[in-house]
């Protein structure tokens, strides 16, 4: 398929898809024109991508960890290496605080509008 499919079916634009190609997060032949074709696959793959940006990978890091990754028949690429497990662990371990820090947030905020709320409820209604 072409960059444009891919842009549509992923929800993804062009010049990211772009970008991902020249770190190496995505492979695309060229046809004899030079346009980029892209396999099936590779809409499953701008998804991963997509989901380990929003997870707060950033991309040198996601282009050692794609390979490490399962293929579609079950076999990783490569082997994460020690270094690599210790840095997604720790990627994994922010996240895992950034949650905790997001409902401590949000405990805090529901106090604030069930207090606000009962504090309204209780007011006598004004006569206009």
């Amino acid at each position: 398929m072409r960059i444009g499919e891919l842009a549509r079916r992923t929800g993804v634009s062009e010049r990211s898809l772009r970008y991902y190609e020249a770190q190496g997060l995505l492979a695309s032949d060229r046809t004899p024109g030079g346009h980029r074709e892209y396999p099936e696959r590779a809409v499953d793959r701008v998804i991963l991508i997509q989901e380990l940006l929003a997870a707060g990978l950033h991309s040198k890091k996601i282009a050692r960890l794609l390979p490490c990754m399962r293929d579609p028949d079950g076999a990783p690429n490569e082997r994460a290496t020690p270094a690599l497990l210790r840095e997604l662990t720790a990627e994994r371990d922010r996240i895992d605080q950034l949650m905790a820090d997001l409902a401590t947030s949000r405990a805090v905020l529901d106090e604030v509008i069930s207090t606000a709320a009962q504090e309204f409820a209780a007011q006598p209604a004004s006569g206009s």
